[in-house]
């Protein structure tokens, strides 16, 4: 890499030159041609899920997802305050929903205390579904973001939407590749365990297309919904008729052509993620105060796919922004957590619960560099450069 050590950046090589030099000398470069289906297939096939659904981005899909789950006006959705905005918006503001925001456990991932807590104690269940006593909407849904490649606690959480009637809609777009090697969903991969499951290959994401997404499905029938809705849904292709309102969602087939080739190396980034990841924890974890958060992995239960490291500068007293500046000047590409949607403009009038460590999390972590080609020797310059900077 250059002197500049970025954050997060693509890995390409020969082969998506190749895949997408072919697909261009085809003319199939838009949404048609044959390298759609085929990457829908094999992604499909690599989470053991029956069919995927392509689209132009992440958020598409969430959207698909929503409209498929038949989230709409007069409805409510639990979702995670710590994380990426596109997770909330899609399944709430697009469809005419509301979010009730929930904080984090130490994963980053939703609290499944509050989430517990907010249905047990401030909704009522009936029979057509659970219902929140201070707005008397009917809280449709649950959203679980894995954060960062962080498996969420999704046992706990997928009894919860079980016991509540609450549609449980996975946000997986950072955690590709991330599953459970033991216990009761052993072999199951994050995005799969759901009603429905998104995933992401934006530029900076474990595997990217440049932009784009995928939806998988537990209900055949909505993943059928969703690739009609995402192709403006044609009722008859030939005569352009439209049976409702569809969207543009639908992903080309140069994109899909550079995933098939990083879809082939997935396995190969997932193990230099985990080896990056280490050699930060040995640098870093525990000297001056500091800490390098850990994965579920940890655990022995789940295989993650450490898609972005996050340190901890609480311990060590620094200051958040003044620590992220100081990389910068050492050509060191550096970020805070999100900040909380719940904060954010629109948002405030919402309900928002148990928000204690999502607050203290958004105020003291970092992310460090974590490409896929970052060398041990980048990775050593980072970690001398986070020690100087504690050191004062």
């Amino acid at each position: 890499m250059s002197n500049f050590i970025p954050l997060s950046v693509p890995n390409f090589g020969p082969e998506e030159a190749a895949r997408a030099d072919e697909a261009i000398r085809s003319g199939w470069v838009s949404t048609s041609g044959a390298r759609v289906g085929e990457f829908e297939g094999q992604l499909a096939a690599y989470v053991g899920m029956p069919r995927a659904v392509a689209a132009n981005a992440g958020s598409s899909a969430l959207h698909l997802a929503a409209l498929a789950a038949g989230i709409g006006p007069g409805q409510e959705v639990i979702v995670p305050t710590l994380t990426f905005i596109a997770a909330v918006s899609p399944l709430t503001r697009y469809v005419g929903a509301e979010p009730v925001f929930i904080g984090c456990d130490d994963s980053l991932c939703i609290d499944p205390d509050a989430v517990e807590d907010f249905c047990a104690n401030r909704c009522t269940l009936k029979a057509d579904g659970l219902y929140n006593d201070r707005t008397g909407a009917r809280v449709a849904a649950l959203e679980v973001v894995h954060v960062f490649g962080n498996m969420a606690d999704m046992p706990r959480l997928l009894d919860i939407a079980r016991r509540y009637r609450l549609t449980l809609i996975e946000d997986a777009t950072e955690a590709l590749g991330t599953r459970y090697t033991a216990g009761p969903l052993a072999g199951r991969y994050a995005g799969t365990m759901g009603d429905a499951g998104c995933y992401s290959f934006n530029g900076n994401k474990i595997i990217t297309t440049g932009a784009g997404g995928m939806l998988v499905s537990n209900h055949p029938d909505w993943a059928e919904h969703a690739k009609h809705l995402s192709t403006q849904a044609k009722a008859d292709e030939l005569q352009f008729l439209h049976d409702e309102v569809g969207y543009n969602y639908r992903m080309t087939n140069v994109q899909a052509s550079l995933g098939l080739a990083q879809l082939a190396r997935l396995e190969d980034f997932i193990a230099i993620k985990q080896a990056r990841y280490d050699q930060y924890r040995r640098g870093l974890d525990g000297v001056r105060g500091l800490r390098i958060l850990p994965f579920r992995d940890e655990e022995g239960t789940v295989r993650s796919n450490h898609w972005f490291f996050s340190l901890d500068l609480r311990g060590a007293g620094l200051d958040r922004d003044r620590f992220i500046a100081g990389l910068q000047a050492r050509n060191i590409q550096t970020r805070p957590v999100w900040a909380l949607i719940h904060e954010q403009a629109d948002y405030p009038k919402n309900e928002a619960y148990g928000l204690d460590k999502a607050l203290g999390y958004r105020a003291g972590i970092v992310n460090l560099p974590c490409s896929t080609n970052l060398t041990e020797a980048d990775c050593d310059r980072v970690i001398e450069a986070v020690l100087a900077l504690a050191a004062g």
